[in-house]
């Protein structure tokens, strides 16, 4: 019973986080070949295969078209879960100093004027004042 509740699981797992899930549409895929069949007896697998998946084209028929296995792609579902026993949020009062720090210049600061530095943040002076 194990067994079978594991290969269930890990197949469900499968089928929601890969492309596996374009497996379930292959009746789709059969169905879809009998209608062209009928169309043309003539026509082979591999033909079909050629003008769906090789050089599709949008003709009247392109819902169906869309609907086959490996046309169109989405994102599969991703699911994380962490379970860890003994995990507990602990908020401690603790109080900080402030530590004293001292600027220490760097190579490019030297070469300022100071003067310039500080007028660039000043406003803009009228020019009819």
């Amino acid at each position: 019973m194990k067994k079978l509740i594991s290969i269930l699981l890990l197949s469900l797992y499968l089928v929601s986080t890969t492309e596996l899930y374009q497996l379930l549409k292959i009746p789709d895929l059969i169905e879809h070949y009998c209608e062209h069949k009928a169309l043309n007896p003539e026509m082979t697998f591999t033909a079909f295969f050629k003008i769906h998946y090789d050089h599709p084209v949008k003709d009247k028929d392109y819902r169906k078209d869309q609907k086959l296995p490996f046309v169109v792609h989405a994102a599969p579902l991703a699911l994380v879960f962490t379970l860890e026993q003994g995990f507990r949020f602990e908020i401690k009062n603790t109080s900080f100093r402030q530590l004293k720090s001292h600027k220490i210049l760097s190579g490019e600061e030297t070469f300022f004027n100071e003067g310039f530095r500080s007028s660039v943040w000043e406003p803009p002076r009228s020019v009819f004042a």
